[in-house]
């Protein structure tokens, strides 16, 4: 039987998340793999499909709604790989139960709020030019060691060899 992956989109979902499907072609082989758009399990309204209005929605009740609907929808152990508000939503999902072996999130940038950290294997990727990223000293509090990617920012998780150093990092197992 296959490991369980989970994929949780950033604060788009999944009209724009047509990156999304490099990294299930390149893991699906190897995971019984679902997909969540964040957006749905926040019940966010997209009328107004502006950054600055799903950010507001998600920070404003959002997150927490995506919390308890994911925790309703997985009920056995799985591995995480998330982007953005994801990885904040797996994070905060795990702190409340959510049975993580691994929790791998890709410019989480809202984590730096977070004051627990949650009982599993956790991997943080962040670009260097993300300016939103949590700060050292937020890093030696949680006893955890990022990966900082050189001259990338906060959306270096759509480019073809990120995705592609991230899989091979997922499937070798070397997080």
């Amino acid at each position: 039987m296959k490991p369980r992956l989970i994929i949780l989109s950033d604060l788009w979902g999944e009209e724009r998340s047509s990156w999304v499907a490099s990294y299930v072609e390149l893991l699906s082989p190897f995971f019984d793999l679902k997909q969540y758009d964040c957006c749905d399990l926040g019940e966010i309204d997209k009328a107004n499909y502006n950054e600055k209005n799903l950010h507001n929605q998600f920070v404003n009740g959002g997150i927490e709604r995506a919390v308890d609907a994911l925790l309703k929808k997985e009920r056995n152990t799985v591995t995480v790989l998330a982007f953005s508000i994801g990885g904040t939503i797996a994070w905060k999902a795990a702190l409340k139960g959510l049975k993580v072996e691994t929790l791998i999130a890709i410019s989480s940038t809202r984590l730096r709020y977070e004051t627990q950290v949650p009982n599993c294997r956790v991997k943080l990727y962040f670009g260097e030019r993300d300016d939103n990223k949590p700060d050292g000293s937020w890093f030696m509090n949680c006893q955890i060691v990022p990966e900082i990617n050189k001259n990338k920012g906060h959306l270096m998780y759509v480019e073809k060899d990120f995705i592609h150093l991230v899989c091979n990092a997922i499937l070798n197992q070397n997080l």
